[in-house]
């Protein structure tokens, strides 16, 4: 399905600010929708055809919707299109007209002209028209909740035709709660509660107000009840704000251990301020769950530290043991001991500093680089160069693939580029100067890594497989059982040698694990 920017450069002649001020109105406009019981369908008119393209639609979560079919980038024209020609020809709201049949869907028809306000605020050209269509099979007679809604509901029609709705969004804010469901204060331009909502009325009593809110001076109530006296003169000042016309951020009022969040909104139809209208929606549980959350990863990231700091204690016991060995064999056996339990450590201090259990892998893998260039047992000096982005790894790939990459990196300089001396002396194929590449590249739910240099190459006879060596078998290991990929040793493209890896990203439950 084709978005609303599509629809509308492809058919229309709407410029980019058009365009982003529809956007505002489809992010938004589920309020106006579940206020007026109707489904709402934005409608532009197509470039000299004289007919409108729906190019958004939302259906209300408070009533039947009119239509059972998305009407998203449908083309009508003639009479079935008269009422926005209307709307959009006359600038003015239509809601004269008989009862339309959809199948056996009977629905009433209204058309909302949809302007843009000019920089210096002046009322703007009509820009496309919102269809209010209500679904009438279940009419009846209104209560006293729904004649409030829909009184809302008109004078938010009717700032959508000023082009006063909806108001800016600030930064950081979705559109998502709270919602007219969620609990709903209607007040008149004094301040004064005029309406509220049952579910509004309970989100009150659990901060402490027991009585009935008409009648109450909503921003004085809010400055009584917030526990923090801070916080209730912010909550006092958006709804003051509101009454002037204003747009205030949304706001939390804490009291008697419970939240509720709030957000204000002007009413001011035809450019008059006639009151605010405050949405609200008891959010105690949400922020819990969010104090428990943030409590649950302090506490991972202090393990996290913790691991990292034994596991340092653990490498410096192994280089200070090394230093007391007089067999060399024993020596460098200790010393590649203290290089994996650091290129570990690196991984726990990144976790330790993130606010989840994932890390930047590229600087981790540039670390480790520079470690295997420093610590190599060889004179020549190799260049370390990565190529491609890993992007952000879980914490189990990570560890693993850290041990992995640490091997194969001093494995292409120790023995890609022996001492001088060795009875293989390297070979440099390529560039004059001696190096080695990471290349990491991500496709769909794989990554798949390659380290390259351009040394003397593998040895003959050699045998991935069955090798003795330790890095080797480690490197096995870690990849076909931890890491759940394949590894293969080849010579490289350009000579020298090329070790290569294919790793899922998506991790399987380990054997005798299920997801249920």
């Amino acid at each position: 399905m084709s978005t609303l920017r599509d629809l509308a450069e492809e058919h229309t002649r709407l410029r980019r600010v058009d365009i982003d001020h529809l956007h505002r109105i489809a992010g938004d406009w589920q309020l106006l929708s579940d206020l007026s019981f109707a489904d709402l369908l934005l409608w532009v008119p197509v470039d000299g055809e004289g007919s409108f393209l729906c190019v958004a639609q939302v259906r209300p979560t408070t009533a039947p919707t009119a239509y059972q079919d998305d009407q998203v980038g449908r083309i009508v024209g003639g009479p079935e299109v008269a009422h926005l020609e209307v709307a959009y020809r006359q600038g003015r709201i239509w809601r004269e007209g008989d009862p339309v049949w959809y199948g056996d869907v009977p629905a009433r028809h209204e058309a909302i002209p949809v302007r843009l306000r000019t920089a210096d605020g002046e009322s703007g050209e009509v820009i496309a028209v919102v269809g209010r269509d209500t679904n009438l099979s279940t009419a009846r007679t209104p209560s006293q909740l729904e004649l409030n809604y829909l009184t809302t509901a008109d004078d938010l029609a009717q700032m959508i035709a000023d082009g006063t709705f909806p108001p800016p969004r600030h930064p950081g804010e979705t559109t998502s709660a709270p919602r007219v469901g969620d609990g709903l204060v209607r007040l008149d331009a004094g301040g004064k509660v005029t309406y509220a909502s049952p579910n509004a009325q309970s989100a009150y009593r659990r901060l402490g107000h027991a009585s009935l809110l008409v009648g109450e001076d909503l921003a004085a109530l809010h400055r009584r009840l917030a526990g923090d006296p801070l916080e209730g003169t912010d909550a006092a000042n958006g709804i003051l704000a509101a009454l002037r016309g204003e747009a205030p951020p949304r706001r939390e009022i804490d009291a008697r251990g419970a939240t509720m969040l709030t957000r204000a909104l002007p009413l001011m139809p035809a450019g008059v301020p006639i009151g605010a209208l405050v949405l609200v929606r008891d959010i105690t549980e949400v922020r819990r769950r969010d104090r428990a959350l943030i409590t649950k990863d302090a506490t991972i990231r202090e393990i996290h530290h913790r691991v990292k700091n034994n596991l340092q204690t653990v490498a410096a016991l192994l280089r200070l043991q090394a230093r007391r060995v007089s067999m060399p064999e024993a020596r460098v056996a200790l010393e590649e001991s203290v290089r994996r339990v650091a290129s570990i450590a690196l991984v726990h201090e990144t976790l330790a500093m993130s606010s989840d259990e994932a890390v930047e892998f590229d600087g981790i893998v540039d670390r480790v680089a520079s470690a295997a260039t420093e610590v190599a047992a060889t004179e020549v000096s190799v260049a370390m160069r990565r190529t491609g982005t890993f992007g952000v790894l879980p914490a189990e790939i990570a560890t693993s693939l850290v041990m992995v990459l640490n091997e194969l990196l001093l494995n292409a300089v120790e023995h890609g580029f022996p001492p001088a001396g060795d009875d293989d002396p390297p070979v440099i194929v390529g560039p004059a100067k001696p190096e080695v590449v990471v290349s990491a590249h991500r496709l769909r739910k794989m990554l798949n890594v390659t380290v390259t240099d351009n040394g003397r190459g593998l040895p003959a006879g050699f045998d991935a497989e069955g090798g003795a060596k330790l890095g080797l078998q480690i490197v096995r290991a870690l990849v076909t059982g931890e890491l759940r990929g394949t590894i293969e040793l080849r010579p490289g493209a350009d000579g020298g040698t090329e070790a290569f890896l294919a790793l899922p990203l998506a991790r399987s439950a380990p054997e005798g694990r299920s997801g249920g």
